[in-house]
């Protein structure tokens, strides 16, 4: 793995010559874990969603972008836009660092539209003299020809008192007629929480009202990306905590994504919530951001990746994708993600199999593939446990176990192929509050997200076989289990191709 200096980490994208991006490039498609229908970066890294938001009949879905190679470097934002979420097509740079305050990289951000007109606040990121983070929340609007503007100076310059440079995310929404910013904030004791500001326009001035004050009061040292929103009459907060311990099934990644229900008081700031809930028990997910589209369903977007951690692609040229959309909807006090209902627009080649699964490992269809969707439904269920072997070979598989008596669902990627490293264990699992009634499966080529009973729980991770692996069996431990199997083929979901 390439050590890179300082200097190589903070260059431009514009001094890099055509012929070392065309180089690049040409790495990046020999590829052989390049996705089909997920965003991903063209070359480098890709990380969090950014500047979600739906306007004027299209969406719009930026992302952290360092575009010369697989580490967090001189972060810009690239931009796709879509008709309906989930075809799409590529539409450049939104954001680059070509100011004094944002020098340093053009962190995470959010959209957001007002008087008609569309807008986005990010931070800022800059580095002084002494190598010493200073940020600030810059707004940007889209003017009538399309381009973006930056209104500087920026609207916020520094951090309130009390709080460190550890300062991001700004996540605007309109509230009763006014803009609030919600941001990722440090303590000066070094813990995380989140803050808010408000202002009657974008060009402000921008208040600090306060910290929005949880149960949570030493809960990880820094809380990135938090998002606000409100859903079926109740207010929830989403924030990705950093410097958790790992309890029990909960916490297992290096970093986490979850959420809080309750009420917020704006006037008090006071939260009274439940517990933190994470949002994904998979290997592979961080940094969400929300969206309404344009039915006003509230749909969330995450990164499929974590920082920190080195994947088997940054030799390749490049690193992550987003994860697909997914619809959120607060059941029985918990908040479900289920598939986006447009996805089902990238269905093709439907195959359906009816049968019994026994102790012997099997096919119950000769389905084979790299690329698709697969919904599995448990009609009857006398087995003591169920394996469902995916992107499966001789020597690999990705497996997903679960435990009838126990409710408990694993995924499992010990004979998945290359892993991440470091290896932080190769099982994930989690329990359902109900027996397991079906997964729909979303499969690509390097990935797989698992979502359990309509949206219960979600196992979200990369995989990377080493050899063709595109098998899909099914055991059971003793007993069995009749099912329904459901595949479809996906494609067409990059306009660009």
């Amino acid at each position: 793995m390439k050590e890179w200096t300082r200097d190589e980490r903070y260059r431009k994208l514009e001094d890099a010559t055509a012929e070392e991006m065309e180089t690049l490039k040409e790495t990046v498609e020999k590829s052989r874990y390049r996705q089909t229908y997920h965003i991903q970066p063209s070359t480098g890294l890709l990380n969090d969603p950014n500047g979600l938001i739906y306007f004027n009949g299209e969406y719009h879905i930026a992302h952290q972008w360092f575009p010369l190679g697989t580490v967090h470097g001189l972060k810009y934002w690239d931009h796709y836009k879509s008709k309906d979420l989930v075809h799409y097509r590529h539409d450049g740079i939104l954001l680059k660092p070509d100011t004094q305050y944002d020098s340093h990289g053009v962190y995470s951000g959010s959209a957001f539209e007002f008087e008609g007109a569309l807008y986005y606040m990010y931070t800022a990121n800059h580095r002084n003299e002494a190598w010493e983070r200073e940020s600030t929340q810059i707004i940007a609007k889209v003017n009538e020809a399309g381009e973006v503007e930056k209104l500087l100076p920026p609207v916020i310059m520094n951090p309130p008192a009390g709080y460190t440079q550890h300062f991001r995310d700004p996540k605007v929404f309109i509230r009763d007629g006014k803009l609030y910013a919600i941001i990722g904030a440090q303590r000066a004791n070094e813990t995380g929480c989140a803050v808010l500001y408000e202002a009657e326009r974008p060009e402000g001035p921008w208040v600090f009202k306060g910290e929005i004050k949880t149960a949570l009061t030493d809960f990880g040292y820094m809380w990135e990306c938090p998002d606000y929103f409100q859903l079926n009459g109740k207010d929830v907060l989403v924030f990705s905590p950093q410097g958790l311990e790992a309890s029990g099934d909960c916490f297992q990644n290096i970093y986490q994504s979850g959420y809080i229900i309750g009420e917020l008081d704006f006037e008090t700031l006071e939260m009274t919530h439940g517990d933190f809930v994470e949002l994904d028990n998979g290997f592979d997910f961080y940094a969400p951001q929300t969206l309404t589209d344009e039915a006003q369903r509230r749909v969330m977007i995450g990164w499929m990746g974590l920082p920190d951690t080195n994947y088997p692609t940054d030799n390749e040229g490049w690193a992550h994708c987003l994860t697909l959309p997914r619809t959120l909807v607060i059941e029985d006090g918990k908040l479900k993600q289920k598939p986006h209902m447009n996805l089902r627009r990238l269905r093709a080649n439907r195959e359906t199999a009816l049968g019994y699964a026994n102790k012997f490992l099997k096919q119950l269809h000769p389905y084979e593939g790299e690329q698709y969707e697969l919904v599995i439904d448990i009609l009857d269920n006398e087995a003591s446990a169920i394996e469902f072997h995916l992107r499966a070979s001789k020597d690999e598989a990705t497996v997903i176990r679960y435990e009838t008596d126990t409710q408990r669902i694993k995924l499992e990627r010990f004979d998945s192929g290359l892993l991440p490293t470091p290896v932080e264990g190769t099982a994930r699992q989690t329990q359902l509050d109900t027996p397991l009634q079906q997964l729909r499966i979303f499969v690509d080529t390097s990935s797989i997200e698992v979502f359990c009973n309509d949206g219960e729980r979600v196992l979200t991770s990369r995989i990377f076989p080493k050899t063709t692996a595109n098998k899909i069996k099914v055991a059971t431990d003793s007993g069995q289990v009749y099912l329904k199997m459901t595949k479809y083929d996906i494609e067409g979901a990059n306009q660009d191709d």
